[in-house]
């Protein structure tokens, strides 16, 4: 529906209309919402497309999409039954003091068509508290059947009727976890069967006599490199020393997953596969994620590759983009790679003596390539969290902070994404705004009360190396960079490029994971349609690409939430079985009502606890008691004893 209005926004030919759109927009012109003038139909420039947030006085507050502006109020009367987190239609105005406010004209899209509850028993009666919120709701369920559910029972409440619509199971079970992170962010962890019956119809294996118009690549000795736990290959490297050619290969998804087809339809209301300490919810069903479409080992498989040659300076002095087959000989994890590169490993066999050939000379490249690259761009040290969990249960987590082996499949990967991103002006893009000059100033405000006394220059990017460097001899690095993180825009995808800070480059987008990602799909279309010069697929592809990014965007924030909000819960229980009990920790945040410290101890890092004292400093290193830990919200209590 959203990408229904944003097309509405832009503009539409009645004769476009579907037969199910007709009503609503015939509702539109009734509202004098919709203008139309000839055969073309447009929401009137009065009426602007938000999302709805509203605060604990019932006050809303809309934020425009694709728009970076101060959100607009909507006093509670003017919501028209519009809840926190829906797409609306509203109309602007301005109050007698000229500041602007705005009335939901038309709800677009319910944020959540359900929410969940869990059970509590009060005063010989069983209530319901929203598991988000923590607040007592009404909903439409007998005492009687209320008093059958086992204590502390988490339900899926239909957002319009108040019925229930699943029973999850005790808060109190560690195995519930997944299954409520996804049900707050409605995301679904099965596929209708017509999508299931289409992944299959491909069948396991690729007939390279079907495919004699693609290039012959599997002699060549393609290898892959990923996480331990990885069951989905997106991208595979080569490198040819003698020529100086790269060969970066991508699973060709878009040969298997059509425009219109249930699995396009299924992937593109995912957007992303979401990925927990223990299992993958993929975007795809796993007979394409983790079977046709992945480049595993010793088995041939379609790609889309770039063929990158360099000159003597290793600066690249063509590229060429095309549909292939390649054999991947070997598939490596990260930690392997990085044995063999610090030499910590030298036990090799027939394919490991052929790849480490090429792959070594190949490190070397990349460490000067991104070396040049942070000329302009930054180099943020944050690392990732890598959670243990044994039957449901948090036992231990640990850093995963970037080595060679990332670094030197992340070069591999900017490479081809930059390259993709120059073949178009109105494509996908992968953009990521400048800091405005305001959070600037208040960054290195922020820096001085620190004890880093660096002004900022008229260089932004000479700056902030600067700061960085003194950062690393107080050691607090990390911390540093993710405060200048914070104060960046989000990256977002948009049809129109305008470039990307954070990596430098004056052009990016993303085309290395469209097993996983949708965005990068929707590219591998439009660069093939370019390819062969298709000007009607290319210009049917783009039609519909703002309303597309926007869809994307969404999806991205909302996968992002779960991932987040899973971790959450399992810190959360681990808390509960840790209450009274003391551990490192350092001051990580102050928001003006408490200060947020993160947990630095031996086995247990990153937990986030709240604590109520506000006489220390920001990056202070604290040690603190766990005080009390709400499962069902996931917030941690603890004071600071020393």
């Amino acid at each position: 529906m959203l990408e229904f209005f944003l097309k509405l926004k832009k503009g539409i030919k009645s004769k476009d209309i579907l037969k199910s759109q007709k009503e609503i927009v015939d509702n539109l012109i009734l509202l004098n919402i919709i203008k139309r003038k000839d055969t073309n139909i447009k929401i009137d420039s009065k009426f602007l497309i938000g999302k709805v947030d509203i605060s604990r006085n019932g006050t809303g507050y809309i934020t425009l999409l694709n728009r970076d502006s101060k959100d607009l109020i909507v006093e509670k009367s003017n919501l028209n039954m519009a809840q926190k987190g829906d797409t609306v239609l509203i109309k602007r105005s301005y109050n007698k003091r000229g500041r602007a406010s705005a009335s939901v004209v038309y709800i677009i899209q319910k944020e959540f068509t359900s929410y969940l509850v869990y059970l509590v028993k009060e005063r010989g009666s069983i209530v319901a508290y929203n598991l988000k919120s923590d607040i007592q709701i009404n909903i439409n369920v007998k005492q009687k059947a209320l008093k059958e559910l086992p204590k502390h029972c988490v339900l899926k409440i239909d957002g319009y009727s108040g019925d229930i619509i699943e029973v999850l199971g005790p808060l109190d079970d560690e195995n519930i976890d997944e299954q409520i992170s996804l049900a707050l962010y409605e995301r679904d962890t099965k596929f209708n069967n017509t999508t299931i019956q289409e992944s299959h119809s491909f069948g396991e294996s690729v007939d390279k006599s079907m495919y004699l118009d693609r290039v012959d690549l599997c002699d060549l000795n393609f290898c892959t490199i990923d996480p331990n736990s990885a069951k989905d290959f997106d991208d595979a490297i080569y490198y040819d020393k003698i020529n100086k050619e790269l060969y970066i290969a991508i699973a060709d998804v878009s040969e298997y997953v059509n425009e219109y087809s249930s699995l396009d339809t299924e992937a593109k209301k995912r957007g992303f596969s979401i990925y927990f300490p223990h299992k993958s919810i993929p975007m795809l069903p796993r007979a394409l994620s983790e079977n046709i479409c992945s480049l595993k080992p010793k088995v041939d498989r379609l790609a889309f590759v770039y063929k990158i040659k360099f000159d003597t300076n290793f600066n690249i002095i063509s590229s060429e983009l095309f549909e292939a087959i390649i054999n991947s000989k070997r598939r490596y994890t990260y930690n392997e790679i990085d044995a063999f590169l610090n030499k910590s490993n030298n036990h090799f066999n027939l394919h490991d003596t052929l790849i480490l050939k090429w792959l070594i000379p190949l490190y070397d490249i990349t460490k000067k390539i991104r070396a040049n690259r942070l000329k302009k761009g930054y180099d943020f040290r944050t690392s990732d969290i890598s959670m243990s969990i044994k039957d449901g249960i948090l036992t231990k987590t640990t850093k995963e902070a970037s080595t060679p082996s990332h670094e030197l499949i992340e070069e591999c990967m900017l490479i081809a994404n930059k390259l993709a991103a120059s073949n178009f002006e109105i494509g996908i893009f992968r953009n990521h705004d400048e800091p405005s000059y305001e959070k600037i100033d208040t960054l290195f405000a922020n820096f001085y009360a620190l004890g880093i006394d660096i002004k900022r220059g008229n260089n932004l990017h000479k700056s902030i190396i600067q700061v960085q460097h003194k950062a690393d001899t107080l050691g607090i690095r990390e911390e540093i960079d993710k405060m200048i993180i914070r104060a960046q825009q989000q990256a977002f995808y948009s049809h129109i490029n305008t470039g990307h800070f954070g990596l430098g480059f004056d052009k990016y987008t993303h085309f290395t994971s469209p097993i996983r990602r949708y965005s990068d799909l929707i590219l591998h279309r439009l660069l093939k349609a370019k390819i062969i010069n298709n000007k009607k697929k290319i210009a049917y592809l783009s039609s519909n690409i703002e309303a597309t990014t926007s869809i994307i965007n969404e999806a991205s924030r909302v996968c992002t939430k779960v991932e987040f909000d899973f971790m959450d819960r399992k810190f959360a229980r681990w808390a509960k079985s840790n209450i009274d009990k003391e551990f490192d920790a350092i001051i990580i945040d102050n928001t003006g009502t408490y200060m947020i410290a993160k947990i630095e101890d031996t086995n247990i890092f990153g937990a986030r606890v709240f604590v109520y004292q506000k006489d220390v400093l920001l990056y202070e290193k604290v040690r603190v008691k766990i005080v009390d830990s709400n499962i069902a919200t996931t917030k941690i209590k603890a004071k600071i004893v020393s």
